[in-house]
């Protein structure tokens, strides 16, 4: 064999690496890397609940300004101190009975969320004048999360509703023959879902109607912090009964969207809402077929200062569909079927 099939040889031979052998320091580099990166996923990870828990904390837990006037200081309307229970007795509720000389008509004013039954920025106490003028009997009063004495968590409306059908309560035990429920923002939809609840109710007059529901609950989160949609909200949804008591499954939000109320209904919305879209109070009007319900969507308003921007056109619309709600109710009468008397 020459020297050169005798190199071809050599260098067709496999070559075979042997793998350099770990040492103890390596495995124990390793194992250190894996666990401070673990540490530090789990970090991440405990942050982001923890910051949804702080955000369902919050919710649940608004900072409500004391009251600091009343209706005779703002409006010399003389008033009432009044306590009365929750419809289910769950707590007793302070508020104000605005009383109207001989009248059977009462105004119950429902707040919204983050305030109590002053809202300022409504503003509330012109708005109880112009009712009492009207010759309406007014009733304010907080929800609970909004209590001076025993403040409780917000519920979206869950616990607020019993804390408003205790209100109509009041106001039939004082003689009202005709209630109007006039509510703001959360107070609003608190009104609906208190709607599915009682025969009491005349008409509603609701101004940025808010519904706490998936979809509002992340679009005012989203406003504030750009988190994901999933899994924030399922988290939210897991922490609400913990921190509240309150799923928001058990808020009835899917049969408000779709019911058609018998008494009729004002709604009031801005297009430049921020915290509930403007299409929701359309949708909700949509499906009203009481023909004195009515909707006026103002454009460039925001939440809650509608009357603030328009005070005299809003005042001008709700006189109209108050008269309205007059004109149904004798026409109920008108229509209703003569009895005759046994001779």
């Amino acid at each position: 064999m020459n020297m050169a099939t005798r190199n071809d040889a050599q260098i067709s031979r496999p070559l075979t690496e042997t793998p350099i052998p770990l040492t103890p320091r390596l495995i124990r580099v390793k194992h250190i890397l894996v666990a401070l990166l673990l540490s530090v996923l789990f970090f991440l990870i405990f942050c982001f609940i923890a910051l949804h828990a702080y955000i369902a904390w919050v919710l649940s837990n608004p900072t409500v300004a004391p009251l600091y006037s009343n209706p005779m200081q703002a409006k010399h309307m003389s008033y009432e101190n009044v306590t009365f229970p929750a419809l289910d007795g769950s707590r007793m509720i302070q508020g104000w009975y605005i009383p109207s000389a001989g009248s059977k008509k009462t105004i119950v004013f429902s707040h919204g969320y983050g305030a109590n039954r002053e809202e300022t920025w409504i503003p509330m106490y012109d708005l109880a004048h112009y009712a009492h003028r009207m010759n309406f009997n007014v009733i304010m009063f907080d929800y609970g999360f909004a209590s001076q004495n025993s403040k409780a968590v917000a519920t979206g409306g869950k616990v607020e509703s019993q804390q408003l059908l205790g209100a109509i309560e009041l106001a039939k035990k004082r003689g009202a023959k005709q209630i109007v429920v006039w509510g703001f923002s959360m107070g609003a939809g608190t009104a609906l879902q208190a709607g599915l609840q009682t025969k009491d109710v005349d008409a509603m007059i609701l101004d940025s109607t808010f519904l706490l529901e998936p979809d509002t609950l992340y679009h005012n989160i989203k406003n504030q912090l750009d988190l994901p949609r999933h899994p924030s909200l399922e988290i939210l949804e897991l922490l609400f009964p913990v921190l509240n008591g309150t799923s928001l499954h058990q808020i009835p939000y899917q049969q408000v969207k779709k019911e058609d109320y018998p008494f009729p209904i004002f709604f009031v919305h801005g297009t430049e809402d921020e915290k509930a879209p403007y299409p929701i109070a359309e949708k909700l009007a949509a499906n009203q077929t009481n023909p004195y319900s009515d909707v006026w969507i103002v454009k460039g308003s925001h939440h809650e200062l509608i009357f603030r921007e328009h005070p005299r056109e809003y005042l001008r619309r709700v006189s109209t569909f108050l008269g309205n709600v007059k004109l149904a109710e004798q026409k109920d009468i008108d229509n209703a079927p003569l009895v005759k008397s046994k001779p």
